[in-house]
Parts: C-alpha cells; sequence; structure tokens
C-alpha cells in the first residue's frame, strides 16, 4: 500500500485540533483551538471558509449537509453545510462537550462531554435526548454502532462502555485505560471506531495496541500492533470499506493495518514527530487526512486500498467514467468487501454468495465477474492507460482468470478514455493588496499611499481610509452602505465598486478629495448586467474592468473617457502616473498552468500601447498574487511561489525576476504579502504571514524590507555576486531613462551614483579575471565600460604586464573617443540649439546586450545601436540623449513635457583633456630596451635576494647588475629587443592593412601641433607597449 505523505500545512492555532472529510469527500474541515471551523478544497487552499463556533472549538461530525460542533460555551451546536449558517443548538452541558460523533444515517448525534454524561440527541428534533449515566470521570470518546442499537464510550476512569442506547444501559464495561482526572492530562485520547457495514468489531485504543472485540459476544478477538509503535495510539478510524484500520500515536507514527491478515500495510511518520489526535479517511478510501496538537493539517494520499477490494466491486453502467475508481460504486464495494473479510478467494465468495447479510446486495457471476474478465482478456477494447489500470487492480490471478468467460459483453460501451492534460480552473479575478472579500474586517487596498479597510459584521459595515502621510489627507470613515467590495487609493482619490444586485446595478463611486471645489463625490452605475471586477486610479484618470470583458477609463473628476475591450476575462489591474497595466486570461490553461495575457498602455497626450497581449511569465503551477508598479512607476508582479519579476524595459520589454520572498521563509505554510515596489533605494516592501498567505487587519501588521536578488548562476562566489550586483544595478537604473522620456524631473546625483557604482563593478570583475589570467573576459568587460574606466583598465594591464590585452584596451578606447565624437557631431546636426552637457564620461555601460562585431555604433550612454527601439516608438532620430535626464536609454527629440529644461552648451569637437589622456596613455607604449627585458626576466631572482626593496629600489638595483655585465652581454640583450619590436612592426602593419587607416587619421587630427615625425612615431604601427609602471615611477 505505497502512499505519499504531503507537507503539513498550518491550519489552526495550536492545541487540539479534529478533521473529517464531507459525504463527497470534496471537502476536508477542520476545528480547533481557535475556535474556527475551516473548510478546506484540498490542502493546497491557500483561502479556505471559515465558520466560527466559540472561543475554542474541540470536536465536530458531518452528515448529510449538518455541522455539528462542541464549543467551549457547554454547547453542541449544529450548523448548515457548507453555507455554514446557525441551525440551532442541540444540546447543553455543565462542562465542555469532548467528543461528538454521527450515526450512520445521520438521524442521531451522541455528545459526551466532561461532567462525566453522554448524551445521544434527534437530530430533526433536539428535545429527543437520551442520558447514559454511569462515568466517574469526563468523557474521552463516543461512537455510534452502525446498526444503531449499541454505543461504545471511553472514559478518564479508565473504562470502555458499551450501552445499548434504547434501554439506556451498560451492556459491558472493560477497565482498559488508565486513570486520569480530565482529558488534558489522559495519555490517550481513545477514539473508538466501529467497523463500518457489518459492525462485526469495535476497535478500541489501548496503549500501543488496538484491541478488536466482536460485536454481541463482546469477546476479544484479534490484536493488532506493529514493532515501531513505541508511544501511546490516539485515534483510531477505519477505511468505508471496512477492511483496513489507521491509528495515529503520540510520537507522531501513523499506521494502517489489513485486519484479515493482521499485518501493517502503511506506516508513515510525521515530518515533526508531533502527537497526532485525529484521522479521517476519504470516502473513497484513498486518503487519510490528519490533524497534530500544534493546529497543523497533513495527508497521506495514494493509499492502495482498492488494491485488495476491488474485485468484488460493481462496474456502473450509467455514465462513461473519467477516472478508474468512477467504474464503480462506492455503496456495492463497502458491502461486498464486508462480504469478503472471512476469505481469501474473491472468485469463490463472489459466486457462491455465502454470507447471508450480503446476499442482497451481492450480482451473478455473470453480471460482475464476468464483465471484468472481458475488461482484461480483450486487449482491443481499451486503451493502453486502462489495460494498465486494470493489471494494477487485479494482478495475476491465474485462477481467477480460468473462472471468467470472455464470450460475456460488458456492461459499460467501451469507449477511448482521455488521459491527456487536464484544463486548469481560471484564477478569479481580484483586487492585488486586498485580502479575501468574504473576511468579516479585511483589508480592500494597502498600497504605497494608504490602508483601506473594510468592515462588515453585525455592529457595522463600514471603510476605514488610512494614510501613511497624513499631509496628503486626514483619515476617513465610511459607511459602507452600498456593499463595496473592491477599493483603490491613490493621492487624489478614493476609488470604489460595488456588485450588482437584482434590485441595484453595479456602482462605481469616487471621492476626489483632492478636488479645489466643494463636490468632491462622483458615482456611476454600470450598464445592467455589467459587473465590475477590477479597478484602479492613476495620474487623473481612473479605470474600471468589467464582467462584460471591457475597460471604462474616467477622468478623476468623473467624466467618461475611452472604452475598450479585453480579450478575456480579467484577473487584476494596476494604475501609476499615466501608466495602466491590465492582466487577462488569454486562453484556458492546463496541467495547473494559468494563461494569462498582460497589456501595458501609456494614457498620456500621444497615447499608445507598450505592451500588447504578451503573455504573462509565472511560476510552475502558479497563479498571480499581486500586480503594481514601483514606487518609480516600473510594472511588476509576484505569483504564489513568490517570485518578483519586474519589467526590462532596456531588453525588448521582458520580465526579469529580481526575488524569492520563499528564500527568507521559515516554514511551507509561511508567506510574504507585497504591498510595495521601490527602486531607489532596492527595496521589496512586504507583510510577513505566518501559516496564512494574507494578514489579519488586527492587531495591525508590521511591514518587513527584503532585499532583491537576481537569481543568477554561482552567487555564492565572488565573481557571481559582483555580477548580479552590476546586472542588478542596471535593471534598477531603467527607470531614469522612462521617467526622462515621459518628461519627468529625474535625481541626477542618484542616477550618477548608479552609474559609478555600475563602473566600479566592472572594474573590480576586470582585476579578477586578470588574476585569472581570461584576457578576452577582461576585453567584454572592457566594452561595457566608459572610455575613462577604459583608460584606468589600460594602466592596470599594463601594470600587471598585459601587453597584448593593453594593446587590445587602447583599441577599445580610441573606438569610444570616436564614437562620443560622432555622435556629437550628429547631435550639433540634428539639434541646432541642444548639445550635451558633461560629455566627457561616455557611458556605455550597457554595451555587450546588442554589441555583435567591434566595428557598430554605439550610443555613449545606452549602449544599443541607434537603430535600435527599446520602447515602442520611443525614438525616432539617431540622437543621443543627455545624459542628465537619459539614465541610459535612448530619447525622443524634444522631449515632450520638459518639467524643467537644462541649458546645454555647444560641443564641436573631441574634449582636449580627453585627447591628451589618450594620446599620452598610447605614447607611453614604446618598444623595450634591452634592460627592461632583461629586468623582466631577472626581477625573481632580484626579490628573492632583496624580498623588501620597494618598485624603484628594484629598478635601481638592477640598473647596477645589469652594468656589470660585459658589453657582449649586454649587446645581445639590445638585440633581442629589437627582434621583439620588429615582429610586432609586422603584425602592426597588418593590422593597420586591414582597418588602420581610420586610427591613423584619428590621431592625426587629435595631435596636429606636433611635427610630422613626432605624429608618425605616436601612430607608428611598430610601437610597442612600455613598462607604463617605470615611466609613472
Amino acid at each position: 500500500m505505497p502512499c505519499e505523505r504531503k507537507p503539513m500545512r498550518y491550519g489552526h492555532s495550536e492545541g487540539h485540533t479534529e478533521v473529517c472529510f464531507d459525504d463527497t469527500g470534496r471537502f476536508i474541515v477542520t476545528c480547533g483551538n481557535d475556535g474556527d471551523v475551516r473548510i478546506w478544497e484540498s490542502l493546497d487552499d491557500d483561502d479556505p471558509k471559515f465558520i466560527t463556533v466559540g472561543e475554542k472549538a474541540y470536536s465536530l461530525a458531518l452528515k448529510n449537509g449538518k455541522l455539528v460542533t462542541a464549543s467551549s460555551n457547554n454547547t453542541v451546536q449544529i450548523h448548515t453545510f457548507p453555507d455554514g449558517d446557525p441551525d440551532g443548538i442541540l444540546t447543553r452541558f455543565t462542562t465542555n462537550a469532548t467528543h461528538v460523533a454521527f450515526n450512520s444515517s445521520g438521524s442521531r448525534v451522541a455528545a459526551g462531554s466532561s461532567d462525566f454524561m453522554v448524551k445521544v440527541v434527534e437530530v430533526s428534533d433536539s428535545s429527543q435526548q437520551k442520558t447514559l449515566r454511569g462515568h466517574e470521570a469526563p468523557v474521552l470518546s463516543v461512537t455510534f454502532d452502525p446498526k444503531d442499537d449499541f454505543l461504545a464510550s471511553a472514559s478518564c476512569d479508565g473504562s470502555v462502555v458499551v450501552w445499548n442506547i434504547e434501554e439506556q444501559t451498560q451492556v459491558i464495561s472493560w477497565p482498559l485505560l488508565q486513570k486520569t482526572n480530565d482529558v488534558s492530562n489522559a495519555k490517550s485520547l481513545c477514539r473508538l471506531a466501529w467497523q463500518p457495514g457489518t459492525a462485526k468489531f469495535l476497535a478500541v485504543p489501548v496503549e500501543t495496541k488496538v484491541h478488536l472485540y466482536e460485536r454481541g459476544s463482546w469477546d476479544r478477538v484479534s490484536t493488532l500492533s506493529d514493532d515501531l509503535l513505541t508511544q501511546p495510539i490516539n485515534v483510531v478510524s477505519w477505511s468505508p470499506c471496512g477492511r483496513f484500520l489507521a491509528a495515529g500515536s503520540v510520537g507522531g507514527l501513523l499506521t494502517v493495518w489489513d485486519v484479515n491478515s493482521k499485518l501493517c500495510v502503511e506506516r508513515q511518520k510525521h515530518e515533526k514527530g508531533f502527537t497526532v489526535c485525529s484521522l479521517a479517511w476519504h470516502p473513497s478510501g484513498s486518503q487519510i487526512a490528519y490533524t497534530d496538537t500544534e493546529g497543523c493539517l497533513g495527508l497521506l494520499d495514494g493509499l492502495g486500498t482498492s488494491t485488495t477490494d476491488t474485485i468484488s466491486t460493481k462496474v456502473s453502467a450509467k455514465k462513461p467514467a473519467k477516472d478508474y475508481d468512477d467504474l464503480f460504486d462506492d455503496d456495492d464495494d463497502r458491502l461486498m468487501d464486508e462480504g469478503l473479510s472471512d476469505t481469501n478467494s474473491p472468485t469463490k465468495k463472489a459466486v457462491g454468495g455465502d454470507d447471508e447479510d450480503d446476499d442482497d446486495f451481492l450480482m451473478p457471476a455473470t453480471g460482475r465477474v464476468k464483465n471484468r474478465g472481458a475488461f482484461l482478456d480483450d486487449e482491443n477494447s481499451l486503451d493502453t492507460g486502462s489495460l494498465k489500470l486494470g493489471q494494477d487492480k487485479f494482478g495475476d490471478d491465474d485462477d481467477a482468470g480460468s473462472a471468467l468467460e470472455p464470450a460475456a459483453a460488458p456492461l459499460v460501451p467501451l469507449r477511448p478514455i482521455y488521459e491527456g492534460p487536464l484544463p486548469t480552473p481560471p484564477q478569479k479575478a481580484f483586487q492585488p493588496g486586498s485580502t479575501p472579500a468574504h473576511l468579516t474586517h479585511r483589508f480592500m487596498m494597502w498600497n504605497s499611499v494608504g490602508i483601506v479597510r473594510g468592515y462588515n459584521d453585525e455592529q457595522d459595515n463600514a471603510i476605514d481610509v488610512e494614510f501613511h502621510d497624513t499631509a496628503v489627507h486626514h483619515a476617513m470613515h465610511l459607511t459602507n452602505s452600498l456593499g463595496h467590495t473592491m477599493a483603490d487609493l491613490s493621492q487624489e482619490a478614493v476609488l470604489l465598486a460595488c456588485p450588482s444586485t437584482d434590485e441595484l446595478a453595479s456602482k462605481l463611486q469616487c471621492l476626489h478629495f483632492s478636488s479645489w471645489d466643494t463636490n468632491k463625490e462622483w458615482m456611476v452605475d454600470l450598464p445592467e448586467g455589467e459587473d465590475a471586477r477590477g479597478l484602479c486610479l492613476g495620474q487623473g484618470w481612473a479605470a474600471v474592468a468589467t464582467s462584460t470583458l471591457m475597460i471604462r477609463l474616467f477622468s478623476i473628476g468623473g467624466v467618461q473617457r475611452e472604452v475598450f475591450s479585453l480579450p478575456g476575462p480579467v484577473v487584476c489591474m494596476a494604475g501609476h502616473g499615466e501608466q495602466l497595466l491590465v492582466v487577462y486570461h488569454r486562453a484556458t490553461g492546463f496541467d495547473g498552468e494559468q494563461a494569462l495575457g498582460v497589456q501595458l498602455l501609456q494614457l498620456s497626450r500621444k497615447k499608445r500601447q507598450l505592451i500588447s497581449g504578451e503573455p504573462l511569465p509565472l511560476s510552475h503551477k502558479s497563479y498571480l498574487s499581486w500586480l503594481g508598479f514601483t514606487a518609480e512607476g516600473t510594472p511588476c508582479y509576484v505569483d504564489s511561489d513568490g517570485v518578483v519579476r519586474m519589467l526590462n524595459r532596456s531588453l525588448g520589454n521582458t520580465w526579469t525576476p529580481v526575488c524569492n520572498t520563499r528564500e527568507t521563509c521559515k516554514s511551507k505554510s509561511d508567506h510574504y504579502w507585497v504591498v510595495g515596489v521601490h527602486e531607489n533605494p532596492q527595496q521589496l516592501r512586504c507583510i510577513p504571514c505566518k501559516g496564512s498567505r494574507y494578514p489579519p487587519t488586527l492587531p495591525r501588521p508590521a511591514v518587513a524590507i527584503l532585499p532583491f536578488k537576481l537569481p543568477l548562476c554561482q552567487t555564492t562566489t565572488e565573481k557571481g555576486q559582483m555580477e548580479e550586483q552590476f546586472w542588478r544595478s542596471v535593471l534598477f537604473q531603467n527607470h531614469y531613462s522612462f521617467l526622462s522620456s515621459s518628461g519627468y524631473e529625474i535625481d541626477e546625483d542618484a542616477q550618477n551614483q548608479s552609474q559609478k557604482e555600475q563602473q566600479e563593478l566592472l572594474m573590480k570583475m576586470f582585476a579578477l579575471s586578470c588574476k585569472l589570467e581570461r584576457e578576452f573576459r577582461c576585453v567584454e568587460l572592457a566594452e561595457m565600460m566608459t572610455q575613462n574606466v577604459v583608460t584606468l583598465a589600460i594602466r592596470y594591464a599594463s601594470q600587471s604586464r598585459r601587453i597584448a590585452l593593453a594593446q587590445r584596451l587602447s583599441e577599445i578606447a580610441l573606438e569610444k573617443a570616436n564614437q562620443i565624437q560622432e555622435d556629437e557631431q550628429e547631435e550639433q546636426e540634428e539639434e541646432p540649439d541642444y548639445s550635451s552637457v558633461r560629455r566627457s564620461s561616455g557611458l556605455s555601460f550597457k554595451f555587450s546586450f546588442v554589441q555583435v562585431s567591434g566595428s557598430g555604433k554605439l550610443s555613449a550612454s545606452s549602449g544599443q545601436p541607434r537603430v535600435t527601439n527599446i520602447l515602442d516608438n520611443m525614438t525616432s532620430s539617431k540622437k543621443l540623449a543627455p545624459l542628465s535626464s537619459s539614465g541610459g536609454k535612448p530619447n525622443k527629440s524634444p522631449v515632450l513635457k520638459p518639467l524643467a529644461p537644462r541649458p546645454k552648451t555647444k560641443v564641436h569637437h573631441l574634449s582636449t583633456p580627453l585627447k591628451l589622456n589618450i594620446y599620452y596613455v598610447l605614447c607611453s607604449f614604446r618598444p623595450k630596451t634591452g634592460f627592461q627585458l632583461w629586468l623582466e626576466e631577472n626581477r625573481k631572482s632580484i626579490l628573492a635576494d632583496n624580498p623588501d626593496l620597494e618598485e624603484t629600489d628594484i629598478i635601481k638595483e638592477a640598473m647596477g647588475r645589469f652594468r656589470t655585465l660585459s658589453a657582449e652581454e649586454r649587446l645581445s640583450w639590445t638585440e633581442r629587443a629589437k627582434g621583439q619590436a620588429g615582429e610586432a612592426a609586422d603584425l602592426k602593419k597588418r593590422k593597420r592593412a586591414e582597418g588602420g587607416e581610420a586610427l591613423e587619421g584619428e590621431h592625426e587630427k587629435a595631435e596636429a601641433d606636433e611635427n610630422s615625425s613626432k605624429k608618425k612615431k605616436s601612430l607608428d604601427p611598430s610601437s610597442k607597449l612600455s613598462a607604463f609602471a617605470f615611466n609613472q615611477s
């Protein structure tokens, strides 16, 4: 019986917790120490419905749509299920009830109490009660005989008693348990269980074993045990078929026995070793739900109880099977299995039908077993998946197979069974920054402006608006008479929306508190049959998405604006400034995936669509949980796996993961609820939620700040850390370009500081690559540097004795200098009244994004080819954006809304200091002398003799030693140096023949005031890098 143990999840506060399934097995229902009953659609349900039944809930039972609970107010209450409406009080005790149970038909409820009494109450008429007195201590558990004649109870007085319900008398009492004075002190809860169907056995947990008592004779006929059970068993539960018995112990061990063979067929250990205090079988017998004393819920899935008992089940001819279990009728399964409990020959039992209790429910062998034979023998009638299932279920029973008649026709028409991917239920529309609408106290909106809380209880139905900065507006208290369920908040207004009812249309209400006139409120009724599904506010506008796949735009004062349709149902939307971000269902997802699309619109004077229906990337089998903008206006979102993604405008509007909140969660059931994102400083503002996906309104949750981290490889190494920091800095600097292109003033100091950090990181990575002797990697890094930083890299390379690297870097430096000059000349032609400021920095840190060949032209501030558009219609000319307003992005000319135009000075050609800087570095690359060549080879020996010498002292010592050499030796060193210079000359000639003419012309222009021989020397292709460090010293 192999099964899978699902991870535990937080369900209730710490304390005793109980669990059961509903009759259909669709819901898992739990109650706990927090007084709530939670209704889970599955173990992964992060938003279960809940019913508050009291301060504490001690026990629950569910049958026929009636939910019975024992709570701390000494009552046994009844609620409707799944609606959770109160349906009265069944009975009261003088102290709290400890356990409740339904009979098999659901007509009666038994309840045990700490006042030593057991009561049996009719559900239809609570006045019909029977009280069973006789226990001398609090009652631990109660259970009905499936035939409704007897009731068994266990008590802290150490006894297990069987009662005759009608006569209200004790039939028998067994002193099995250790005596104690209260349920909380008992070593075991001793939850009894009567075998379903035949009611043949009563299972009683006694220490580390389970005693089975036979109904009628009341003799102990069997004992189930396991060597691994070392602590008392707390609870036992029968499988629906009555063949298997599950037990949960104080030590957290879960054990399942086959009662017929008395063998343990499954063992599982609680993941943390906590006490298991409740067990419940799924009606199909394939799952066991269990809870512990810490309030957590767990699940064992894939229990193969059908492996041994489905031979006796009946094929249903009423409907085609969606899966194998649907081929059989559950009721017949249970009743047939009871008849098979004493035999190991299913075929004989099915044909003979000896058991009198089961004669009415058995079908002839021709009606059941022959059909199953046809399923197994006719290979052409089923697909591979069905055949595989059949073999797994029945095994290879030769005797049974020989008794079957292949000629019999099956009852079920054999149709192809679809076993491909299944469609995923589409995610419901939600409002980012809000908690679920069914909560009585909830956050309707939490964003960077403020908090909107909704209250809907017996005392009040109201909305509170609180601003983080009270200078924006004072707090407001609004009466929610219309039943608003959605809200958004900006620095201009509060926007509310309510769904439609039978009498009233869906309404949109706006409180424009920043208005200068006296009428600060307006309201709009949506057309009949149209409901609001999402809403958002921007700068001077409001938007609402409706159930008719439309988005309606309004001005902030209430003027209706554009209306447009969406390709699919909206999921959520967000606004910031002039940007509108909409996410919707673009198609049906499969296998747990959501197929979402995203649109990003610019609602400025020149309206345009920046992202038009591109698929929204999500983590595997996750859904969207938050959508919004950073404080600087960059779109971002969070999925249910905790991955935060941000729009990368410089990489074709792609989405880059910038954080994974799950990495900082201590438990699998913990989450972070995002409320805001900031790019400068880099902060992810969120609320830690223990055991939930969203926070409670009270007490006021504290906001935590998480750092960003790009998911680069090997971030534990120094190289990986610097790469992550660099690209994160580049990504988080993109907003400067967008703000500048939109006409906003930007923080030049912050932008320059960010660029400075990037260049420092590049230089550090360059130095690290030099140490690792990765010279090609050094050149790649240099291409992302500014011209000034490349000059520093040349000096570092020359000091590190990497002559070939320094020569390549010098070519890159000249190329960048030429590019700056060309761009400035083009800018003069296109913009006679505007030119660049502080052009000497010449930033080109994004060079690697688009560089394909060394001849590609670059934009000095963006690093992109001037023919490449980053945002749609963003740039229509080859102009260079001003550094102080661009932040690394191409820009349009002129700016649409220059809020703070800055004066610019004309620059006609390359600045003299920049030319001299490059010239000075290049002129230092002279041919080596014989002494320098000798020093390179003998430096180690000099340092070995004099390890404490400074660089200047080393040179002096070397010169003394060189002079001691003979004239012939010194001449040989000089000849060797000349020979190397000649080889370099040939190489430089070839380079000049291929493309050095442009480089030579540039230098001639830069050195026009020098004599022709000196100019020729500086550009002589036979020149070689000299020891730059020596010249500096």
